[in-house]
């Protein structure tokens, strides 16, 4: 069925398939709420999407490398609107998770990238100190926040979300999303991990979204997407993903999937001993 634009567009809060709810062409709270404020210094407000994920990985990866990076998670409820609620908005004006306060400093950080950029420097881990192996960080990292939108955004959206689907958009993202796997493919030939041998938040924002893509973890979209023939990819996924504090990351603020993969809100390390083991 063909589409001729209106002269002028208006807001139908009912189209837009299954997440219409969670934005408005708007800005702005639509109720007040204070956030909770827990014991630690640094008070994250998310969810367990990939944006989200980035985060809580860089996080749990701080502690296991003996960081004093201890955090209070709070779980965002976007289907709800928690994202504009008048004190979400004064933490981040975009109604976006992630959103991280640090009440050492008074600094609030929003945006995911950004959240890891200022971690790795507050911290000064999983950034190089070098200017060569910092800016291919920072490259990778810029890379991510640039392409990761036409993975959700976009072939995401149109592949499992859309009301129905659509030839052109589908083809259109597809083509663009291979385009990057290829991308990452082509730079892991030679490499351990994305920006070079060392692991840094370059790897922590990448996996959430492209390494849960080629392990299925996403969209259901890998056969489709035939990933196996990026086997560079998934050298890189299973390395990265594997790692203990990834898989504790990726549970944090997370309110599906398996019951083992789940810690809706995490306040203390000692929480982890209430998610089921694996079965």
């Amino acid at each position: 069925m063909s589409y001729t634009p209106p002269k002028v567009w208006t807001w139908d809060s009912e189209n837009g398939g299954k997440f219409a709810s969670t934005n408005r062409p708007v800005s702005g709270p639509t109720h007040d709420k204070d956030l909770p404020v827990g014991k630690h210094p640094l008070q994250l407000h998310s969810l367990a999407t990939p944006n989200g994920v980035k985060v809580t990985v860089m996080l749990e990866e701080l502690l296991a490398a003996g960081h004093a990076a201890d955090y209070d998670a709070w779980f965002i409820d976007i289907g709800e609107g928690d994202q504009f609620s008048s004190g979400f908005v004064d933490l981040n004006p975009n109604s976006k998770i992630p959103a991280l306060f640090d009440k050492s400093t008074g600094v609030r950080v929003f945006e995911s990238g950004a959240i890891l950029l200022y971690l790795a420097e507050k911290f000064r881990a999983f950034l190089p100190r070098d200017i060569e192996g910092r800016t291919e960080t920072l490259n990778w990292l810029f890379w991510l926040q640039g392409s990761a939108p036409y993975l959700g955004g976009g072939f995401g959206h149109f592949y499992a979300y859309a009301p129905e689907p659509m030839e052109y958009p589908i083809n259109r993202f597809t083509m663009e999303v291979k385009r990057q796997l290829d991308v990452l493919d082509k730079q892991l030939e030679d490499y351990r991990y994305i920006a070079g041998d060392t692991y840094t938040i370059a790897d922590m924002a990448v996996a959430p979204w492209y390494g849960s893509l080629v392990k299925g973890q996403t969209y259901d979209a890998a056969e489709f997407l035939e990933a196996e023939g990026y086997e560079n990819v998934q050298r890189w996924a299973d390395d990265v993903m594997s790692r203990p504090a990834y898989v504790r990351g990726r549970m944090v603020n997370r309110a599906s999937g398996a019951p083992h993969e789940q810690l809706r809100e995490r306040h203390d390390a000692s929480d982890f001993d209430s998610v089921p083991k694996k079965p």
